[in-house]
């Protein structure tokens, strides 16, 4: 790793000089560093990255002043000085590493600039999984146990740095380090430094704005402006949930009855439980509009399955006796029942809609789903609906993507899903979606739709994938309806679709075997 540094930054050979000459040349070498700060923090003045005002930042507060470093990929010389000048000053005291990793997207072309010329191979981090292709978060060649150098721009509360040190520790990769160009002083080193990772800036916003002082670019008052600023607004970080040591809690290779000492939920812990005994993880949906049917279906494949999900509200003949039923067919094959209700209002009118109405859906489902984009209002709902109920074993899965075609589920959207489920895994048993970068918690079950024996679709945009497929990319629990409910041998097809998951499941916390 020396060759690389000093590759990259060309530094003067000291180690045979005597000891007067090697302090002198230290001070010379340090002067001219600090010169060639100076005329960047004015060069990036010059070009508008620094910007002062009234600015409204990503944690949500106003700030006198700005840095919008994204310009720097316009003027190829202010990048390429910044770049070096950021590695010159990091290299002296850096953990090993093997690999470095620009936080998304401002830090990409500094860290890539540093990758070429340092000669250090680098990781791209995508903010979203993509739906095709290798579906990969972190994409780069990488073994389990690497270390890896976070790069970032500017750093206000660190949260995006976490977020970037999170992935990287899903994938298996040891990071304890990070750079970044600017350090606003507003609690991000510490913020960091609490979660185990340390963090070094080439400069401050203090020191940013004493050199435009001192320069003539800002007067006194904006600078003691900024100060006050900084003094009033530490940040600390509020969505942040952490990461334990992946290489222990790597959910995608541990056992269920494992896991179920890890969640927070009790019905969670309860559904992995039944998958361990009952050897299945297969959940069948049953979109039935009659209740004896649904009924019927159910005592035929109830031994075979860990859930049974349905829409009560697209059933003609609902009665009071139909759940009676349900819940006996429940208790008796060892299964839970989730309501596929799929809750997207306000926090009041949905702790109505769970407990109140005809269906008096708290008092018989042990699940629901709900779609989290009125925010955190709509868990708040459901609780207070089982507080008044004194219900404990109740959760919910938020639905975070959708097997259907062309689905408007965005890359934030996502972000904002799993930090909710996260947030509330008291309640939040779980999240439903297709990838496994989307459940980084092990105490989290993965509920993946869309699977039918072979990969396909249906006229309505519906995608299907096979058992194993969804298994391998992080499905703890498949739901399978109409491969089982429109199959001429059901109880055949549901004991093939019950073996092939749980062998898939299998191989999946075994690779070696």
């Amino acid at each position: 790793m020396l060759s690389k540094l000093c590759k990259l930054c060309a530094p003067v050979q000291l180690l045979r000089l005597p000891y007067y000459l090697h302090s002198k040349l230290q001070s010379i070498t340090m002067d001219s560093f600090n010169q060639r700060l100076k005329s960047l923090i004015v060069k990036l003045h010059e070009i508008n990255a620094l910007k002062f005002g009234n600015f409204k930042m990503k944690v949500g507060i106003n700030s006198p002043v700005y840095f919008d470093l994204r310009v720097i990929v316009s003027y190829p010389k202010v990048m390429g000085s910044l770049s070096r000048l950021l590695w010159e000053f990091s290299n002296s005291s850096l953990d090993p590493f093997d690999h470095i990793c620009g936080v998304p997207y401002t830090a990409l072309p500094i860290a890539s600039i540093i990758s070429v010329e340092a000669d250090v191979p680098m990781l791209i981090r995508r903010k979203e999984t993509k739906d095709y292709g290798t579906r990969k978060l972190i994409e780069g060649k990488f073994e389990e146990g690497d270390r890896c150098l976070i790069i970032e721009d500017v750093v206000t509360s660190g949260s995006s740095i976490l977020e970037t040190f999170r992935d990287l520790k899903t994938e298996g990769l040891s990071v304890t380090e990070a750079i970044v160009v600017v350090d606003r002083e507003q609690g991000g080193i510490q913020n960091l430094a609490s979660h185990g990772l340390k963090m070094r800036s080439l400069c401050t916003l203090t020191q940013i704005m004493n050199t435009l002082l001192e320069k003539g670019k800002v007067d006194q008052n904006t600078v003691d402006q900024v100060k006050n600023y900084i003094s009033l607004t530490q940040i600390p970080l509020k969505d942040y949930v952490p990461l334990k040591e992946v290489s222990k809690r790597n959910r995608l290779s541990m056992s269920f009855m494992d896991r179920a000492q890890e969640t927070k939920s009790l019905v969670a812990a309860k559904l992995f439980r039944i998958m361990a005994e009952k050897r299945t993880n297969l959940c069948l949906s049953m979109d039935t509009t009659n209740s004896m049917e649904l009924l019927e279906l159910a005592s035929k494949v109830g031994a075979h399955i860990c859930l049974l999900k349905i829409h009560i509200d697209i059933i003609k003949d609902f009665s009071k006796d139909f759940i009676t039923n349900l819940v006996a067919l429940a208790k008796e094959y060892n299964f839970l029942i989730l309501e596929d209700r799929k809750f997207a209002d306000i926090g009041h009118v949905v702790k109505l809609q769970y407990s109140q109405g005809v269906h008096e859906i708290s008092s018989w489902a042990d699940l629901v789903t709900v779609h989290p984009i009125p925010g955190p209002g709509i868990i708040s709902g459901l609780k207070a609906a089982l507080e008044e109920l004194s219900q404990q074993d109740r959760g919910c899965f938020i639905v975070v993507e959708m097997s259907s075609q062309g689905n408007l589920n965005s890359a934030d959207y996502k972000t904002a899903a799993v930090k909710l489920a996260m947030t509330h895994s008291d309640f939040v048993v779980g999240i439903v979606c297709q990838s496994s970068s989307l459940v980084p918690d092990p105490g989290l079950i993965q509920l993946t739709p869309g699977v039918k024996l072979d990969k396909g679709s249906d006229t309505l945009g519906q995608q299907y994938n096979s058992p194993e497929h969804v298994v391998l990319n992080g499905a703890d629990v498949a739901v399978v309806g109409r491969g089982i409910t429109e199959a001429q041998d059901i109880i055949g097809t549901v004991k093939e679709f019950q073996t092939r998951l749980w062998e898939a499941y299998e191989k999946r916390i075994s690779p070696n075997e």
